[in-house]
């Protein structure tokens, strides 16, 4: 595997048992993804990216194939070990932002070092230099229900951040926010891609894809067209739908 490949999906599959029936939710998927790339996936719903994202986040594990992170086969891991691998290797962003409501920016973004032992006693500065990253600095003792939705997208970013992970995996990350909001919060992850960070991205809408230098749409569970955004946008429109 070369070097810079981050992500290897060698034959994915994921199938749930909903009563007696089979729901395959990924049905042999391959994917590479490369350090400092930035991919967006795209589908409808029951296409399988979302299953696809908690596989990749570790959140979840396949029932066949191999996930390679950083040239760890995750396939092989205890709950212990995905779980190590999650806080030390995996930055998350979710559409709801996922703060605790009783903690200020700082104690929000301070959470995943609690459970880290490189980050314990250097946490408050930390959490810190990664509000001033998301441009948060004179916010952080603010609850989220003192924040605007933007602002608190952004505290889940500087949270998704601090550990320095090699992934960051958005899902739907701008769902909650208006248009202007949106469109701040995507001018960040541009910025964050052009500092180095592997982004990707789950997102139904093309404004928010477009962000992307890469776009991977899923069908019934199987990845149909993996291009580059330009390549994609040539034959889908600005508009492309799901």
């Amino acid at each position: 595997m070369s070097s810079d490949v981050i992500i290897r999906l060698e034959a994915v599959t994921r199938v749930y048992k909903v009563g007696v029936e089979s729901i395959r939710a990924l049905d042999g998927v391959d994917l590479q993804v490369r350090q400092n790339e930035y991919v967006a996936i795209m589908g409808q719903s029951g296409s399988g990216k979302s299953t696809l994202m908690n596989i990749l986040g570790c959140l979840d594990r396949a029932t066949s194939g191999r996930y390679l992170l950083c040239g760890q086969d995750t396939t092989k891991m205890s709950d212990t070990q995905l779980a190590r691998i999650r806080n030390k290797q995996i930055g998350f962003v979710f559409q709801s932002f996922e703060l605790l409501g009783q903690l200020n920016a700082l104690r929000n973004v301070e959470l995943p070092l609690i459970y880290s032992s490189n980050g314990w006693f250097s946490r408050k500065e930390l959490a810190m230099e990664a509000l001033a990253r998301v441009g948060l600095a004179d916010r952080v003792k603010h609850k989220p229900n003192q924040l605007s939705g933007g602002e608190k997208q952004r505290v889940a970013i500087a949270r998704a951040l601090i550990n320095k992970p090699s992934i960051l995996l958005a899902d739907e990350p701008t769902g909650n926010l208006d248009t202007h909001t949106s469109e701040e919060i995507m001018a960040l992850f541009d910025r964050l891609h052009q500092e180095g960070q592997t982004i990707i991205m789950v997102t139904h809408e093309m404004d928010i894809a477009r962000h992307a230098k890469r776009i991977i749409r899923m069908r019934d569970g199987r990845i149909v067209s993996d291009s580059s955004t330009q390549h994609d946008l040539s034959l889908h429109g600005s508009d492309g739908g799901q």
